[in-house]
């Protein structure tokens, strides 16, 4: 705990933008930060968090890991009847008509977002429900590029200023390789839950190519599809009585050629999940 009026921060996705810009803070490209704050989700692949961890032993400043909630066992517990939080966007078909369409995407918010604002909140040493200062002022330097600046956007809470220190630097995604290439550091893996729809048919490849995690994949994409066996919970959503899956071919996930020319998957990131997905 800090309990400082004004912080500076470093919201880290751990792909190739963000650590590139943790890596040009502890160089003094950039002005040092109190600390980075890391969202976990616990649904990342197993080489970003073997990646986090090399870039932990390379900071001076402290990195907060932190969780709301496991956001893939939420998932299988809500085809399970748990309880009714599909809160990705997963593609939905109706069986009877093929219509497709997309559940709202509320994974970010509150699994990402508001985790990395309650550490802030933690860190000014305000408890909960505690009313900030009204001098509390808080930067967040946000890694995204240049190529990216769709994504720029102003933080919800009045105290906290987005910044974009790459944007400043004129630097693209490729440009964040490049420098760490210059420096000898290796090249991060992309961040983002290795279930998520918004992977390229390119992405699902990869992913593919470990067989463990493929296998989770294919378990989830089934799974999420048995939230027909508990409609009865659903009765206010039609959406939710569609048939459900992680690509939207709206076919099961093993059955896709991730090798065709058209690839009609959306590539949302060109980086990591910064915790402003911006679909």
């Amino acid at each position: 705990m800090m309990k400082k009026n004004n912080l500076r921060i470093l919201s880290l996705g751990a792909g190739v933008q963000s650590t590139a810009l943790a890596l040009m803070i502890e160089k003094g490209e950039v002005p040092m930060v109190d600390a980075a704050i890391f969202a976990d989700v616990k649904g990342e692949p197993k080489a970003v968090y073997e990646h986090l961890s090399w870039l932990k032993t390379k900071l001076s400043y402290p990195v907060y890991q932190v969780t709301w909630r496991d956001l893939k066992q939420d998932i299988l517990d809500a085809a399970e009847g748990k309880h009714k939080a599909f809160t990705a966007p997963f593609f939905t078909k109706n069986p009877m008509t093929g219509k497709k369409k997309m559940l709202r995407r509320q994974c970010t918010f509150m699994y990402k977002i508001n985790p990395v604002v309650q550490e802030v909140r933690r860190l000014l040493g305000l408890k909960k429900g505690q009313k900030r200062n009204k001098d509390t002022r808080v930067e967040m330097l946000m890694g995204i590029s240049k190529d990216e600046v769709f994504r720029v956007k102003a933080n919800r809470m009045p105290y906290i200023t987005n910044i974009y220190p790459l944007i400043d630097k004129n630097m693209t995604r490729s440009n964040c390789l490049e420098w760490m290439s210059e420096h000898n550091y290796p090249k991060p893996p992309r961040s983002a839950c290795t279930f998520c729809p918004y992977h390229s048919n390119a992405e699902w490849r990869e992913i593919k190519k470990n067989k463990e995690e493929w296998a989770e994949v294919v378990a989830m994409d089934k799974a999420i599809r048995h939230q027909e066996r508990h409609k009865d919970k659903f009765k206010n959503s039609e959406e939710i009585l569609d048939e459900l899956y992680l690509h939207r071919d709206g076919i099961p996930i093993d059955k896709v050629d991730f090798d065709k020319k058209s690839d009609n998957q959306l590539d949302l990131f060109q980086n990591e999940c910064e915790g402003m997905c911006n679909n």
